[in-house]
């Protein structure tokens, strides 16, 4: 076991758990004994939390025959026993015969959510054009957060960047329609279906020119050539302005880049051009 579990004494518990609490991740601190038969319990599940949790917190096991002045101080009346430390404060406590839901659902609620890093994470990497890097901690936190609308929403917006439209659609078909990220999934789906289609789609099988260049365009835009793929559509629309699949497409490619992307700016122009002038 690695040191995210540590046996703690009279002697080293500010060490090795206030000041832990303070510098590196929260605590639970498990006051137990040898004859405490329901502490066994409590401390396999405890033990297994922590090394799923690869120290995302502590566990410090506390003897209480062999630290009476631990068990004085924190007031431990009853076996087992939980403390909770953030901060170095105990912020939470619970003793008495638990259930396995009872210690899973203490820890969980007095400890931290830190998977809300992955979140900021995942659109970070957005950001910084690592799609597949983002598409990894949007599905991080989809596991311990199922069916979350903007992580739904990130992870398609990722799989798109990749060429990924199946994956993607299914992803953006997923945000629930009474969440604000729902409106946002919808103006991707055009997009999505687009790119799901050219997988299969031939230009030269196509029945029309502007056919032909509409799946070249979705094919330009399934290997990440935006800007070339844009062109394209626009070139549909100057020849054809009621070619809704083009206009719809080019709405949702500038969906997916973002309005403080400078290709959005510079291409809802020249579709203002094509469409007004």
């Amino acid at each position: 076991m690695f040191d995210y579990v540590v046996d703690v004494t009279d002697t080293n518990f500010d060490y090795e758990v206030i000041a832990y609490s303070q510098q590196e991740a929260p605590v639970i601190a498990h006051f137990w004994a040898e004859w405490c038969i329901p502490c066994r319990v409590v401390d396999k599940v405890l033990r297994e939390m922590a090394e799923e949790a690869r120290g995302e917190f502590r566990l410090a096991r506390v003897d209480v025959d062999r630290n009476p002045k631990l068990a004085r101080r924190f007031q431990v009346q009853s076996l087992p026993a939980l403390r909770a430390f953030q901060q170095g404060q105990n912020v939470a406590r619970l003793s008495g015969t638990l259930t396995e839901a009872q210690v899973r659902e203490f820890v969980r609620t007095t400890l931290p959510d830190t998977s809300r890093l992955l979140l900021e994470k995942g659109f970070s990497l957005l950001k910084l054009d690592s799609p597949a890097g983002a598409q990894q901690a949007f599905e991080a936190y989809l596991q311990q957060h199922p069916n979350h609308p903007v992580a739904l929403l990130g992870l398609g917006r990722a799989l798109l960047y990749q060429g990924q439209g199946s994956a993607a659609l299914k992803a953006l078909r997923a945000v629930r329609a009474d969440h604000p990220a729902y409106a946002q999934a919808q103006a991707l789906l055009p997009l999505a279906e687009a790119l799901t289609q050219a997988r299969y789609a031939d230009p030269l099988d196509s029945g029309t020119p502007q056919e032909a260049a509409y799946w070249r365009a979705a094919q330009l835009a399934q290997q990440g050539n935006f800007p070339a793929a844009l062109d394209g559509l626009l070139d549909i629309l100057r020849t054809d302005r009621e070619y809704q699949q083009a206009h719809a497409l080019i709405l949702s490619i500038m969906a997916l880049l973002g309005e403080d992307n400078p290709l959005t700016a510079q291409y809802r122009r020249e579709l203002g051009l094509v469409l007004f002038s």
